[in-house]
């Protein structure tokens, strides 16, 4: 049996990006070669996939195999870290539906913690999954669907549900094995009865136990991705759970180290809550923001302590006016983008800000978005 699992195969793989690797045998096609054993094919495959590389060929290791290779790098053994943190520059391959409804991803919950302190509304949760046994992968402002086991009314299974993700690709604990969720209990009144309705999905999750199972589709979405650019700015709207995509765009720009990104632009993040103790992520937004002062900006605007000159309360989109002149110079340079994430009525008052700041310039504000979103500068996903 060992002797079986200490086979060895060459896989010949072209589009590979950088694994800091330079033994691989390159050959003018752009291909390379890479010897691996027989009981670790099925992880350097998903590596090789991560990496944006396609395998031409897997051939057993024999001295023809060597035939035209002047040197064939074996991979490396398995690391609690083994997926490289560094990613290519070129077009990154963007993961989508590789685990659907009728064939869900079945991972399992590690972590359901309290984000809401004591004095705010409601109930958040920060869910964490491990997804080491499949090949579920994912991109930093994606989304993945989760099902609730159970029928409904009708006796027919539940429907996924959608969550954007608020870890980086990597995973909380940055080694590629877990994907998390920051999830509000959906909690409101019966219109006639009076009754006190919870969501179906979000209260499964909320009061997920740690250990338990839970079928994954996805991942989903485009809209909602980083920019390779180092240097872009990016502004970053957001209420309530609507923080978990720019949880994960903070912690690739600052909180993980990566070889071939280093962010050196401008990251705000105007955050709408109700109450202080509503502050999702509190303490890793305020040491980020205290530790890189000239790259990360966070403005709050709370709802329910904070007022306006006028007297009235302070959402984002109060923030947004405040701050419009200031946001709207950043929005003229090329390498500027504005995401919006969260409850969708933040929407239409930003965009009346941001009419009467283009006016003042003699600009159009609607060619203007549209302009931007042709760029793919312009990310909104509202609810």
């Amino acid at each position: 049996m060992y002797e079986s699992r200490s086979r060895k195969f060459v896989y010949e793989v072209e589009g590979l990006a950088s694994d800091n690797r330079p033994s691989y045998s390159v050959r003018t096609s752009g291909t390379v070669f890479i010897t691996v054993t027989y009981d670790r094919m099925q992880e350097e495959m998903r590596r090789i996939n991560r990496l944006g590389g396609k395998i031409l060929s897997i051939k057993p290791l024999t001295s023809e195999t060597l035939t035209g290779a002047k040197v064939i790098a074996e991979t490396a053994p398995a690391t609690p870290n083994h997926k490289s943190m560094t990613q290519t520059k070129a077009k990154v391959d963007i993961p989508i539906n590789l685990y659907k409804p009728k064939n869900p991803y079945i991972g399992k919950c590690v972590e359901n913690t309290e984000l809401v302190r004591e004095g705010g509304t409601g109930t958040v949760r920060h869910l964490k999954f491990d997804i080491s046994g499949g090949d579920l992968r994912y991109l930093e402002g994606q989304s993945i669907g989760i099902i609730p086991p159970g029928t409904d009314e009708k006796g027919k299974a539940h429907k996924l549900r959608l969550y954007s993700i608020a870890s980086t690709r990597h995973g909380d604990d940055i080694d590629d094995k877990t994907v998390s969720l920051c999830v509000r209990e959906l909690e409101y009144k019966h219109p006639e009865t009076g009754e006190t309705i919870y969501g179906v999905c979000s209260s499964y999750l909320c009061n997920l136990d740690t250990g338990a199972d839970v079928a994954i589709t996805g991942p989903v979405g485009k809209e909602m991705l980083l920019p390779d650019d180092e240097d872009a700015t990016i502004i970053m709207l957001a209420t309530g759970t609507g923080i978990a995509p720019f949880r994960a765009f903070l912690w690739r720009m600052f909180k993980e180290q990566h070889e071939d990104y280093k962010f050196k632009g401008l990251a705000w993040l105007i955050f709408g809550i109700p109450y202080t103790a509503n502050i999702l992520y509190k303490e890793e937004l305020e040491a980020l923001a205290a530790e890189y002062p000239d790259n990360f900006r966070l403005t709050y605007a709370i709802s329910r302590e904070q007022k306006c000159e006028d007297g009235s309360k302070m959402y984002v989109q109060s923030r947004v006016s405040e701050y419009a002149g200031e946001i709207f110079d950043m929005i003229q340079k090329p390498n500027t983008h504005v995401y919006m994430c969260g409850l969708k009525g933040m929407e239409p008052p930003i965009a009346e800000t941001f009419t009467q700041e283009a006016e003042k310039l003699g600009m159009d504000w609607d060619a203007k978005r549209k302009e931007l979103k042709k760029a793919h500068r312009w990310h909104v996903e509202v609810y």
